[in-house]
């Protein structure tokens, strides 16, 4: 039981720590998330952690808080995904709301849009480093479909503009083909 709290503590206290200190997004948040759980912790295979993603892409709503419960209830069941649930949404909870009664005087402050306009640049760097990170792990499987439906993928979304959900559930449709046709024929 007491092993059990210090796992709930430490998903609370890490997803707490990323959320507050991680501006850009959700895939910046999944990607810290990488590094804490699967490469400092060791509780999540890496290969894991991208089926998680993945599911945390899918699903309706932001992929921070959508990452925190997928993680969450891999840890620890319904009680870790609570946990890493209410240590996702605290930060930004907070610092919107002091923000929203201080708005004015951010909007206009010269300072500030610097500031947020620097932000973007580091946010692009670490977004092309997920990219760089998930997209060497398929190739290194050496995996000529998965390879394949990623070129496909980043084809039809960057040069074609096809809507990204549609890419999603393609690419969900082909990910259970395979699943199913690699388990009829084992």
């Amino acid at each position: 039981m007491n092993n059990k709290k210090k796992v709930l503590w430490k998903i609370f206290i890490s997803t707490l720590y990323l959320s507050a200190f991680t501006f850009g997004g959700g895939y910046v948040i999944v990607t810290l998330m990488k590094k804490k759980f699967v490469d400092e912790y060791h509780w999540i295979e890496e290969d894991e952690m991208l089926d998680l993603v993945a599911i945390a892409q899918s699903s309706p709503g932001a992929i921070a808080v959508n990452g925190a419960i997928v993680v969450g209830f891999k840890l620890a069941g319904l009680p870790g995904t609570l946990v890493a649930i209410l240590g996702t949404i605290i930060p930004p909870f907070l610092i919107i709301s002091v923000i929203s009664i201080f708005y004015a005087a951010f909007r206009d402050n010269f300072v500030i849009s610097r500031l947020l306009l620097g932000m973007q640049a580091g946010v692009g760097a670490v977004i092309a480093s997920v990219v760089y990170d998930m997209g060497s792990g398929i190739v290194h499987s050496k995996n000529i479909v998965s390879i394949l439906i990623m070129l496909a993928a980043f084809i039809a979304s960057c040069v074609y503009g096809i809507n990204v959900i549609y890419i999603i559930l393609a690419c969900g449709t082909l990910g259970t083909v395979r699943t199913l046709a690699k388990n009829r024929n084992s």
